[in-house]
C-alpha cells in the first residue's frame, strides 16, 4: 500500500518533532533563559531545520525518490560512496533511536510505580523496553499501514495535551514573564541550553524516510516536510509564551527538569501523559519504519547483503525490519542511552550538513538536469550546512569529532572498493564547471615557457603490451600535464564505431588496473599516417591541447619511416615528437644513470634536458644521475663546450654532470655514443627532420644506433618555445 502526503510524510514528521524534549525540557529552557532568549533559541534552531527541509525538498523535487529517503537522495546527488558514508550511520542512528525512545517511554510509565510494591527491580526498565521494542517491531514488520494509522490517535492525544496546556495556563491566571536569563539550573550558559533543546527540531526527516512507500514522493516529501516544520515551529513559539505568562508555576519551578506541564494543563497528568507517551511511541514507530528502509536501500545498492532488500508479500521489508529490531533489542543491555542518544543526534546533524551541501552544489553546478520545482539559493543551503556544523560542535565536541572520523573512514573504505554507479551524480557537473572556469581563466594568460609542461599524446596501440611506454609518459607528466593514450582503428567509422567504444572501455580498465593516470582515446581512421596527423591536430581543448606526440619503437623499419614522415607534419603544427625504444629484456636497467647527448640548447637539448629532469623527480628515479654528454672534434672545441655547459647548469638549476668527449679518429659518432652509454638506464638523443625521400636511410641509421643501448628516447623539439624551455 502506498501512502499520501498526510499519512506518509506529515504525520510521522510532526509527531517526531513534538516529542520528548517538548514535554520534558521546554519549561526548563524558559526557566533558565527567560522568554526572550527562549524565543531566540526556537527561531535559531528552527531556521537551521527549515533551511535543511528546503534543501531536502529541492533535491527531492528534482528526482524520482526511491527507497531510503535521505540516503537515496544523497547517493544520487553526491555519489554512492558519500551516500554510503551517510547511509550506514543513518541506519544505525534510526535503529538505536528505537531503543532510546523505548527507554524514554518506560521511564515515564515507571514513574507511576506504586510505593506499596516496594523497590523496583534493576532489570525492570530493560525488560519493559525489550517488550516495547518487540511489540513495535512486530507491528511495523507486519504492516507499515497499521503502524502509520496508529499514529492518528497518537496525534489526537498530543493535540489534546497541547490544548490542555493552553487552557490551563489561561484559566490559571497570568503574570509578567521573566525576560532575562538566570541559568538557575544550567550554569553552563546559553549554548548548553541551546544544545539540550536542539534535538527537539531534528525529527522532520521521519517522513522523508518513508520515500519508498509514498504514492508520489516528489510531491509528498516537500509538502509534508515543510508543513510539519512550519506547524512545529509555530507550536514551539506558542509553548514558551504560554509557560512564561502562566501564573500556575513560578520561574523557579520552570527551571527544574521534569514534566512541568502536569502543573499547568487542565486535567494535568490525565491529558499530558497520554500525549507524552504517544509522542514517544510515534517517534519509536518512525524509527522502526525508517531504519529497515535505509537498510533495504543499502542492500539494493550493494552496500549490505542482497537478501536484506527482499520484500514480503505485503510489500514490506520484513526481514530488514526484524534485523533492525534485533539490533535495537541488543542495545537494551546498555541500560541507558543518554550518551548514545547524543551521538545519534550528532550523526543526524551530519546528515543535515550533507543534505544542504548536496542542494548547494547542485545549484552551483547548474546541470541542465537539475530543475527542482522548489528553488533554494546555494548560499542559503550552505548557511544551513554551516549552522548544523556549529550545532554539532556545541552539543558535544568529542562526539562531533568521532562522527566526522567515522564518516571519513566509511567514505575512504567505499572509495577503495571502487563502487560502480548506474546513475549520474553532481560531481561530474561540478568538475565540468570547475574545468570550464579554469579553461576560461587559462585562456586569459598568454603562453610562456615558464608555464610549459608536457601534454603528451601517446600512440601506444595496446597499452597492456606497451605498459612501460605508458608508464614513461606518466613519469614525464609528473601529475602536472595531461597524458592521452590513443589507439587507432583503421577502417570505416560506421562499421567500426562499436569496436572503438569497446576498445576504449578496455583501455580505461587496463590503465586503472595499472595505477596510471591517463586518458584513453580510440579513433577510427582511414590510414595510420593521416589518422595520426588528424588526431594530433584535434586533440585537447583550449589551453590544454597536446604539445608533444609520443610513439613507441616499431617492430618494422617501414613503420619508423612512417613515424618520421608524421614527425615532419606535426612539427609544422608546432608540436614536438618523442620516439621511445624500451629495452624488452631490461626496460630501465638499474635506474642509476640518465645519459643525455647534447647538441646545443636550440637543437632539441632544452626539451631533452627538461624531460630528463622530470623523469628524475619520480621516486623510482631519484637515485639516477643526469649526465650531459657531448662530442667534440678537437681539444679546443671540448674546452669551449665544457665552459658553455658549466655556465649553463647553474643558470637552469638542474643538478647534472657533464662529460665532453673528443671523438677518436677511428670511431664514428654512433660508435662513441654506443660505447659510452651502453650502461645507462636511459639515453636521450636528438632527432633531426630528414629531407623528404631520405626517411628510409635515416630510419636504418637510428635502428643501428640503438641496438646495443638500453631504453633510448629520441626527441624533436618543434614547439613554440623550442630552445627556451630551460
Amino acid at each position: 500500500m502506498k501512502f499520501g502526503t498526510f499519512l506518509g510524510v506529515f504525520t510521522p514528521s510532526i509527531l517526531t518533532i513534538l516529542g520528548l524534549i517538548m514535554y520534558l525540557r521546554f519549561g526548563w529552557v524558559v526557566g533558565n533563559l527567560g522568554l526572550g532568549l527562549t524565543l531566540v533559541v526556537v527561531l535559531l534552531a528552527s531556521s537551521i531545520t527549515f533551511i535543511t527541509a528546503l534543501s531536502a525538498s529541492a533535491v527531492a523535487t528534482n528526482m524520482r525518490v526511491g527507497v531510503g529517503g535521505e540516503y537515496y537522495m544523497i547517493s544520487r546527488s553526491l555519489g554512492l560512496e558519500l551516500g554510503g558514508a551517510i547511509g550506514i550511520p543513518l541506519f544505525l542512528c534510526r535503529t538505536l533511536s528505537i531503543t532510546f525512545y523505548s527507554f524514554g517511554l518506560v521511564e515515564s510509565i515507571l514513574a507511576f510505580w506504586p510505593v506499596a510494591w516496594g523497590e523496583m527491580p534493576a532489570y525492570t526498565g530493560q525488560l519493559c523496553a525489550a517488550v516495547i521494542i518487540i511489540g513495535i517491531t512486530a507491528v511495523s514488520g507486519r504492516s507499515a499501514s497499521l503502524a502509520l494509522k496508529l499514529q492518528i490517535p497518537i496525534m489526537v492525544a498530543v493535540g489534546a495535551s497541547l490544548i490542555a496546556l493552553v487552557i490551563g495556563a489561561v484559566i490559571g491566571g497570568l503574570q509578567a514573564p521573566e525576560m532575562s536569563p538566570t541559568y538557575r539550573t544550567a550554569p553552563q550558559g546559553f549554548w548548553y541550553v541551546f544544545a539540550v533543546f536542539f534535538p527537539a527540531v531534528t525529527g522532520f526527516t521521519a517522513g522523508i524516510g518513508m520515500s519508498g512507500d509514498l504514492k508520489d514522493p516528489r510531491r509528498s516529501i516537500p509538502r509534508g516536510t515543510l508543513l510539519a516544520v512550519a506547524i512545529g515551529t509555530l507550536i514551539y513559539l506558542v509553548i514558551p509564551i504560554v509557560l512564561g505568562f502562566t501564573a500556575r508555576v513560578s520561574p523557579e519551578e520552570l527551571a527544574q527538569p521534569g514534566i512541568i506541564w502536569t502543573k499547568v494543563a487542565v486535567l494535568g497528568a490525565w491529558l499530558v501523559f497520554p500525549g507524552l507517551w504517544g509522542a514517544i511511541l510515534s517517534s519509536a514507530f518512525g524509527s522502526v519504519l525508517g531504519a529497515p528502509r535505509v537498510l533495504q536501500a543499502l542492500a539494493s545498492d550493494g552496500l549490505a547483503p542482497g537478501f536484506l532488500a527482499r520484500l514480503s508479500k505485503s510489500g514490506q521489508p520484513t526481514l530488514a525490519t526484524w534485523i533492525s529490531g534485533a539490533i535495537a533489542l541488543g542495545a537494551v543491555v546498555l541500560g541507558g542511552l543518554n550518551a548514545v542518544a547524543q551521538f545519534v543526534t550528532i550523526l543526524f546533524l551530519t546528515l543535515y550538513v550533507t543534505v544542504n551541501i548536496a542542494a548547494a552544489i547542485e545549484k552551483l553546478v547548474g546541470d541542465p538536469s537539475y530543475r527542482p520545482t522548489i528553488n533554494v539559493p546555494w548560499f542559503v543551503s550552505l548557511l544551513g550546512s554551516l549552522g548544523a556544523v556549529v550545532m554539532m560542535f556545541l552539543i558535544n565536541p568529542w562526539a562531533c569529532v568521532a562522527a566526522v572520523i567515522l564518516e571519513i573512514a566509511l567514505y575512504s573504505f567505499l572509495r577503495r572498493r571502487s563502487l560502480r554507479k548506474q546513475w549520474g551524480d553532481v560531481w561530474a557537473g561540478l568538475w565540468v564547471a570547475v574545468a570550464r572556469f579554469a579553461l576560461i581563466n587559462l585562456r586569459a594568460h598568454s603562453a610562456n615557457p615558464r608555464n610549459w609542461r608536457p601534454h603528451i599524446l601517446l600512440f601506444a596501440g595496446d597499452p597492456v603490451k606497451r605498459i612501460n611506454l605508458v608508464r614513461l609518459a606518466a613519469w614525464f607528466n609528473q601529475n602536472r600535464g595531461v597524458v592521452t593514450v590513443c589507439q587507432l582503428v583503421v577502417g570505416d567509422l560506421m562499421e567500426r564505431r562499436h569496436d572503438a567504444e569497446l576498445l576504449q572501455k578496455e583501455m580505461e580498465k587496463d590503465l586503472e588496473e595499472a595505477g596510471l593516470v591517463a586518458f584513453a582515446d580510440v579513433d577510427v581512421v582511414e590510414s595510420f599516417e593521416s589518422g595520426v596527423i588528424d588526431v594530433t591536430q584535434a586533440n585537447g581543448i583550449a589551453g590544454l591541447r597536446s604539445n608533444t606526440v609520443m610513439f613507441g619503437w616499431p617492430r618494422r623499419v617501414e613503420r619508423l619511416e612512417s613515424q618520421l614522415r608524421i614527425m615532419r607534419a606535426v612539427s609544422n603544427a608546432g608540436k614536438s615528437t618523442v620516439i621511445v625504444r624500451v629495452n624488452r629484456e631490461h626496460p630501465f636497467g638499474r635506474r642509476d644513470r640518465i645519459d643525455l647527448w647534447w647538441g646545443g640548447q636550440q637543437n632539441n637539448g632544452d626539451l631533452m634536458l627538461l624531460l630528463a629532469y622530470l623523469l628524475s623527480l619520480n621516486p623510482e628515479w631519484r637515485e639516477a644521475r643526469i649526465v650531459i654528454r657531448a662530442i667534440a672534434r678537437s681539444e679546443e672545441e671540448r674546452m669551449e663546450q665544457e665552459a658553455g655547459l658549466k655556465a649553463l647548469l647553474p643558470e637552469i638549476r638542474i643538478n647534472a654532470e657533464t662529460q665532453i668527449i673528443v671523438k677518436p679518429p677511428d670511431q664514428t659518432v654512433a660508435e662513441v655514443i654506443q660505447h659510452t652509454s651502453q650502461g645507462a638506464a636511459v639515453v636521450f638523443l636528438g632527432l633531426m627532420e630528414p629531407e623528404p625521400g631520405t626517411e628510409a636511410e635515416y630510419a636504418r641509421g637510428l635502428a643501428a644506433l640503438v641496438e646495443p643501448l638500453n631504453t633510448t628516447i629520441f626527441v624533436r623539439n618543434a614547439g613554440e618555445f623550442a630552445g627556451q624551455l630551460i
